[in-house]
């Protein structure tokens, strides 16, 4: 397994770029922001899926999937992907990666355009590791959890908020700074097999207080379960194909304008 931070630069490599828009598709911007208290949780890039609902990559209560492991164990959505497209071949999928590219820090943004057809794909699936740790993430179990557009193809939502008490221990590694991801000194190629079972967890974070960070800050969990620490917003934006039907309507009425103008 490779260490978090190759992980987090060959991500975007792993990028969906969209495929041309059909007349029926919408441009979707998907804004991302690290709310955690500085010093406190970073975040791998976050992979994500405009989907028919049918994808499930966790349970609450049941073994960890191999897919949702890449993604808790390195930030990889090596297995999430293939698993994802497998089980829903229309899915939309990709990665919002944080700018700059890396680990997305406390304060820190992304943001990442995808070409969705609404009557297609009208539900949101997203995960990403947290770190410092050996297999924590964010990610919702339900795969209908989040219906994105209405029948008519507007959104639904605006944003998505999520706090500490949303964390999620994927329960296949044993936690402690034995193999953690992110932390100096740490080789995210160690580990040590838990054996358990995918349960909400923040509190155990706590364990990574003092230890130095891949992004040389000291980590300090700070966490509550109310704190904020993610939010993923929506937005519609003009294809680049009608930015650019404009800006021609534009050029001609300008052109018509100044002979009119010069016959005056």
């Amino acid at each position: 397994m490779r260490t978090f931070r190759q992980l987090a630069v060959t991500a975007v490599a792993v990028i969906t770029i969209p495929t041309l828009a059909t007349a029926a598709d919408v441009q979707v911007k998907v804004t991302v922001e690290n709310l955690a208290p500085m010093n406190s949780i970073s975040f791998a890039p976050l992979r994500i899926g405009f989907n028919n609902g049918t994808y499930d990559s966790f349970n609450n209560g049941a073994a960890p999937s191999q897919a949702i492991i890449s993604i808790a164990e390195g930030g990889s959505g090596a297995d999430w992907f293939p698993a994802f497209g497998a089980a829903d071949a229309t899915a939309v999928l990709g990665t919002v990666v944080p700018n700059p590219a890396g680990p997305l820090t406390p304060g820190a943004t992304g943001m990442g355009t995808f070409a969705v057809d609404p009557a297609v794909n009208p539900y949101f699936t997203f995960a990403a590791m947290a770190v410092p740790s050996n297999d924590y993430f964010i990610g919702n179990d339900s795969p209908t959890a989040h219906e994105l557009f209405d029948g008519m193809g507007n959104l639904n939502i605006a944003s998505i908020t999520l706090t500490a008490s949303d964390l999620w221990d994927a329960g296949s590694e044993v936690d402690g700074t034995f193999g953690a991801a992110f932390l100096q000194g740490s080789m995210n190629s160690d580990h040590t097999d838990e054996n358990g079972v995918v349960g909400f967890d923040f509190a155990d974070l706590s364990v990574f207080n003092g230890e130095t960070t891949a992004a040389n800050y000291t980590f300090d969990s700070q966490l509550t379960a109310n704190t904020d620490i993610y939010r993923i917003s929506f937005a519609i934006v003009p294809e680049p194909s009608s930015a650019i039907m404009l800006g021609a309507t534009g050029l001609v009425l300008l052109r018509r304008r100044r002979r009119i103008a010069g016959r005056a």
